[in-house]
């Protein structure tokens, strides 16, 4: 990680292959987006939305529909904005890590606030469903729930791998934390309050915003440790 405080000639390979995925996944994710955003501006339809609509149709249960309503609120904005509130406390205040962290922290999560809401208002897309009571109100495209969570949950999940815990519970908490991004979306098309794409778009633009914060933040603090060491 580039927290070490080296040099750039110092970085292991191991490290430059990291920050290269990193610049591709931007790239890819932000590519998808740009892709879905095309077609969603000219109206056009997809074969993948109404595939994804007729398989939800075929497996809703009650108890489902119930598991999925709780899950679906862990990536609303009361939640989030809540725990965001608290974790961006807990960073400046009681954390051993640079305060930078709390910093950019806060940038990831008011930003693509910003950007959801802009985006939103910029493509007008109508909601399959408006369901009030799963925050299925005003447009559609990207899912905010998508966009929020895959922010929120991966900038955590970044977090976690700073630490030096014992790599079974990385693994545990990192599955944790993948596994509540990825039925948090899912959660909105089940709950027909969203399309498949809408949180396909979500997701890749959420990921996007992420890595491009947690790459300014690697870039701020080798800086920061770089300045101290000379």
């Amino acid at each position: 990680m580039i927290f070490s405080g080296t040099t750039l000639k110092d970085l292991s390979k191991r490290s430059v292959l990291i920050i290269l995925i990193g610049f591709i996944a931007t790239g890819g994710a932000f590519y998808a987006f740009a892709e879905l955003a095309g077609e969603v501006l000219e109206q056009e339809k997809f074969a993948v939305d109404q595939y994804v609509t007729e398989l939800v149709r075929q497996i809703q249960t009650p108890w489902l529909s119930v598991a999925m309503g709780w899950i679906t609120d862990a990536g609303s904005v009361i939640w989030i904005t809540v725990a965001s509130i608290l974790f961006f406390a807990y960073l400046l205040f009681f954390s051993s890590k640079s305060r930078w962290i709390a910093i950019y922290f806060a940038v990831s999560m008011l930003g693509i606030s910003l950007l959801t809401k802009l985006l939103k208002l910029t493509f007008e897309r109508q909601r399959p469903s408006v369901l009030e009571e799963y925050d299925g109100t005003g447009f559609s495209f990207p899912s905010g729930h998508s966009t929020g969570s895959i922010v929120f949950y991966g900038f955590i999940l970044y977090y976690v791998l700073l630490h030096h815990l014992r790599k079974g519970w990385k693994v545990l908490i990192v599955s944790l934390l993948i596994a509540a991004i990825v039925f948090i979306g899912l959660s909105r098309v089940y709950l027909g309050v969203h399309y498949f794409t809408d949180v396909m778009a979500g997701f890749a633009f959420g990921l996007s915003w992420l890595l491009i914060c947690i790459s300014s933040l690697e870039w701020t603090v080798w800086r920061q440790r770089r300045r101290q060491k000379n």
